[in-house]
């Protein structure tokens, strides 16, 4: 077993995506592989926190929309009223749950904080609780993943790890 690290996780939905909106910006970077990030100075002091959204396993792009304006797309259509399961984005219609998986927290900079720290501070920006939190092996999720040809949901491989314990 590799390190463990302190992590919160938040299953997706419309609600979250709105409340990561609203509560940190948009991403400071946007993958091809369809994650995105931000890095969040919050909770103990010199702390940054990653918050992570998680692409659904054998994830690829909409047709037509670049991987850098995938996060407005999405945003600016949930805050019209769209519904979360036939987004427009580029040529292609697609579920928010076609995607990404969910939102994972965790220190940004292997500060050793504890699970409960993450979902406070998270929770903090955020202003939801999440779904799970607790101690996550980053390495042996990253191996299994990239192993399946990214075939399996990463955030799922997490999910399975706090649901163990």
């Amino acid at each position: 077993m590799g390190a463990l690290t302190a992590a919160a996780l938040w299953r997706i939905d419309a609600a979250l995506i709105l409340a990561l909106d609203e509560g940190v910006g948009p991403p400071v970077d946007s993958y091809v592989n369809g994650s995105q990030t931000w890095l969040v100075d919050v909770g103990p002091p010199d702390t940054t926190l990653e918050f992570r959204l998680h692409p659904v396993a054998g994830y690829s792009g909409p047709t037509g929309l670049s991987h850098y304006d995938l996060w407005e797309t999405v945003v600016a259509a949930l805050s019209s009223g769209a519904d979360p399961s036939a987004l427009t984005l580029g040529d292609e219609t697609r579920s928010l749950t076609d995607l990404w998986d969910g939102l994972e927290v965790f220190e940004a900079y292997e500060a050793d904080l504890e699970p409960a720290q993450i979902a406070s501070s998270a929770r903090e920006s955020i202003g939801r609780e999440p779904d799970r939190s607790g101690l996550v092996d980053h390495a042996a999720s990253g191996t299994a993943w990239d192993h399946s040809g990214r075939s399996i949901s990463l955030f799922d491989l997490l999910e399975d790890q706090l649901k163990a314990k």
